[in-house]
């Protein structure tokens, strides 16, 4: 970082122009929650996984009450195929044998979720990890999907289906950061665990919450209307808009932009899906006028 005193008067000015752009949203999201899904390869690059960190800490130093959701699909993925456990996906969800979501598990709920407290905390005091299996936060069922029109099996994957935030709500008053790793109890099977995805945990929680928006960080720029026209990225859409779009999309694009659509239908005032991959993504969706990624409002 520049020392002060080495900064000229017009950088100090394109410093003050920033920060003056940001008080708008300052204002906005002052006291208010914002749900924020944690993915994609933002969660395999280190420089990322410090950024991100680093946003998150802002948002919580600027009055805003940040909720982490966390998947954690590639190193999910690296410890099945070290333990030679065969995975695929289908339908853009990660079918998961009784064997794999034990892996699930231990990956998410014991190596990246006290890892991205521990980038938080790096900043302050703030953060504390939660399971979705903690105090009831969510109560899952198992669901499958269908292709070309055929009922798929998953296994072990569910929906989130029942949030109790009582116990994200009482870190929130005590001025901590929650980070949340996607698994659930399964209602039906009392013992037994399930894959969640995170996306639609994330959306699932934000509702519950009232939160003021749900940002998705991922792999790409935002939705393209006409993939792979990279000219045809969408930086706005109503959830009317959305919906129809949703049919025609990539497999794995639709379980965030469902996501996103859940969110907002459940009176989530804003829903973006933003490119992960770009340093300080968050800061820029949260605090600019134009944002980044694609947005989606209530029609």
């Amino acid at each position: 970082m520049t020392d002060l005193q080495e900064t000229t008067p017009d950088e100090a000015a394109d410093k003050a122009a920033v920060l003056i752009e940001s008080l708008p949203w300052l204002k906005r999201f002052r006291d208010q929650i914002v749900v924020v899904k944690y993915g994609g390869n933002a969660m395999v690059s280190e420089d990322l996984q410090r950024t991100v960190a680093e946003d998150i800490a802002y948002l919580r130093y600027v009055g805003v009450k940040p909720v982490v959701v966390h998947g954690g699909g590639p190193q999910i993925s690296r410890m099945l195929e070290r333990l030679d456990i065969p995975s695929e996906f289908q339908g853009g969800y990660r079918v998961t044998s009784t064997e794999a979501v034990s892996v699930v598990r231990m990956v998410l709920t014991g190596h990246i979720n006290p890892q991205l407290v521990s980038k938080i905390n790096a900043h302050g005091p703030f953060a504390t990890g939660l399971s979705g299996e903690d105090a009831g936060l969510f109560g899952g069922r198992r669901r499958g999907v269908v292709i070309n029109g055929e009922e798929v099996d998953l296994g072990s994957v569910g929906d989130v289906v029942h949030v109790n935030p009582t116990a994200v709500l009482d870190h929130l008053a005590a001025g901590r950061i929650p980070v949340v790793s996607s698994i659930a109890p399964d209602l039906d099977r009392p013992g037994h665990t399930l894959n969640v995805n995170a996306d639609a945990a994330a959306a699932a929680l934000a509702v519950a919450l009232n939160a003021a928006k749900l940002v998705i960080l991922t792999d790409v720029p935002g939705l393209y209307a006409d993939w792979p026209n990279r000219d045809s990225l969408v930086s706005h859409l109503t959830s009317a808009e959305l919906r129809t779009m949703l049919p025609t999309l990539e497999s794995g694009m639709v379980p965030k932009m469902q996501a996103c659509l859940d969110a907002v239908d459940g009176g989530v005032d804003t829903a973006a899906i933003i490119d992960g991959r770009v340093p300080h993504s968050l800061l820029i969706e949260v605090f600019t006028s134009k944002g980044i990624g694609t947005e989606v409002v209530s029609a």
